[in-house]
């Protein structure tokens, strides 16, 4: 009997998510997209549909069965009917990024993290173009040598994603350093306030990110340079500050710092393994979006 009753007062996941991706959506954008609309629904509830097909990783067909079956979501939603595949496709369409960002910085700002992390890492990761096998490629002869990059920075302690950009690979990853460094940098810890206040967060990622751009409290392996023939032989790093951060690589390694970087290797698995590896779009404004949204998602999931 006490099993059946914790049974009805447990909240399904799905729910939880569906009411939070409504409520930031409500605050993050316009109650609809023009004053002419149909206004059947509210912008804000399909941009939920939307966080919640990314979420459950379906297509636009399905999500529109998955509503008509959940009948606890459309109710978290205030829906009073189900909108077509063509409605959310095209709510997709209208979501900006900065749409998104703002999702994010609301997310954010009610769990606290502002001014908590005191180590960031980043890294990037690509999704491909096509859902298709690497097998049934491979026998098509449809090598896709392109992908579309995401660069994430993450908070060491919460696990949250912090900042985000996209691109198109294969390409360095040394100009996503900058970018997702300065979306991170509210959410690291400082020391002082005004003209004095002092950065105390640390940077961590690997020697992709190698370049002028990296900073003093930034942790990144310097690229191997002046090795003997070959490329083999012993790294040797000619100028000296190239040394002086190889030398505080190598005792951030002794100390167990730099291995907090693997978490945000854990957040690029687990962002692509629960929603989706590949991207569905074609047009390519839409593809580079695409890793915005899970990012996004995940930060709800979480």
């Amino acid at each position: 009997m006490s099993q059946q009753k914790q049974t009805q007062h447990r909240e399904s996941r799905y729910v939880r998510v569906a009411r939070i991706a409504y409520r930031l959506s409500l605050q993050a954008m316009p109650t609809y997209s023009h004053p002419k609309s149909p206004h059947h629904f509210t912008l804000p509830q399909l941009a939920a549909c939307v966080l919640m097909t990314f979420y459950l990783n379906l297509s636009y067909r399905d999500m529109e069965e998955w509503l008509l079956a959940s009948s606890e979501v459309r109710e978290v939603l205030s829906l009073e009917r189900v909108p077509d595949h063509s409605t959310l496709s095209r709510t997709y369409k209208k979501m900006k990024v900065k749409d998104f960002d703002k999702m994010k910085h609301l997310l954010l700002s009610e769990l606290g993290i502002e001014g908590s992390e005191s180590m960031i890492a980043v890294d990037t990761t690509g999704f491909d173009l096509t859902g298709a096998s690497a097998y049934y490629r491979s026998r098509r002869g449809n090598i896709y040598r392109q992908y579309i990059k995401g660069g994430y920075s993450v908070g060491t302690q919460s696990q949250f994603i912090l900042g985000w950009l996209t691109g198109r690979g294969p390409t360095n990853d040394t100009g996503y350093l900058a970018g997702l460094r300065r979306q991170a940098c509210k959410y690291g810890q400082y020391r002082g306030e005004g003209k004095g206040r002092r950065r105390e967060w640390l940077l961590l990622a690997d020697s992709g990110f190698d370049s002028r751009r990296v900073e003093q409290m930034d942790i990144v392996p310097p690229m191997r340079r002046g090795a003997g023939p070959g490329g083999r032989g012993p790294t040797r790093v000619v100028a000296p500050a190239r040394q002086a951060r190889a030398d505080m690589v190598s005792q951030a390694r002794l100390d167990g710092v730099y291995g907090q970087r693997w978490k945000v290797e854990t957040v690029n698995s687990v962002v692509k393994r629960r929603f989706g590896s590949a991207i569905r779009s074609r047009k390519r404004s839409l593809q580079r979006r695409e890793p915005i949204i899970k990012a996004m998602v995940y930060n709800i999931h979480v």
